[in-house]
């Protein structure tokens, strides 16, 4: 790989403004190896890869440019596209907010699926009637019918706004454990409630779903064979 694509990745995947040395530490190696003689000659390649990606962005036919923000190199859109970004972004749902017994939850959904409340609880061993109202509302999850067991209690699956939100293509690329736990970190993170919210936040959910229990168990459920939309 070019060191300039190098470059263009490490630059994009950065937070805030990542600096000449970050950079050069990062690629120090790779340069190396394409036979820099040592520290100085590693520093101007790099120096030069770097003005000729700002130059590049820096055309007409890029809506991002490369610039130099507080010590370091950052993408960010140029002022043209400032107003059309503006807009776009207004168009883009709030962030989802979930507590730590919600994250568990659609853990448990997305591994076992279709599974019901019971199943869960099992599972998790605590009552988690209450967060199942959450991720309906946030249309992570969807209703799947119902088990024909005594009670016929209520199946739930993950839905298509779940594949979109992790990046799947279907359940079946679902990862491992270990990697689903980083998943859900990386992908809510800094939308996660407080420990101290999240367990009121599941009270008021558990109590909200007892109120609302008798509606849902009378209620018919029948599933879409392509979606599982339920339907009246």
């Amino acid at each position: 790989m070019s060191l300039k694509a190098n470059l263009e990745a490490i630059i994009y995947a950065a937070e805030t403004p990542i600096t000449l040395d970050a950079i050069i530490h990062l690629v120090k190696s790779s340069v190396t190896a394409e036979g820099a003689a040592d520290d100085a000659e590693v520093k101007s390649r790099v120096r030069a890869a770097l003005e000729e990606l700002v130059a590049e962005y820096g055309a007409s036919d890029h809506g991002i440019e490369i610039r130099q923000i507080a010590g370091g190199y950052r993408m960010s859109t140029k002022p043209e596209q400032h107003d059309l970004v503006r807009d776009f972004a207004k168009s883009l749902k709030p962030p989802i907010r979930l507590s730590l017994p919600a994250l568990e939850t659609l853990a448990v959904i997305a591994y076992k699926q279709p599974v019901t409340v019971p199943e869960i609880n099992e599972i998790r061993g605590v009552d988690a009637g209450g967060v199942i109202g959450t991720l309906l509302d946030r249309k992570l999850i969807t209703t799947a019918g119902r088990k024909a067991v005594i009670g016929r209690p209520i199946l739930y699956k993950t839905t298509k706004e779940f594949l979109l939100r992790f990046g799947l293509k279907d359940v079946n690329e679902l990862p491992s454990m270990e990697e689903f736990e980083k998943l859900v970190a990386e992908s809510f993170q800094g939308d996660l409630l407080p420990q101290e919210s999240a367990a009121a936040e599941n009270a008021t959910e558990q109590h909200n779903a007892a109120e609302a229990e008798p509606e849902n168990v009378l209620a018919p459920v029948q599933t879409d064979s392509n979606d599982g939309t339920p339907e009246e």
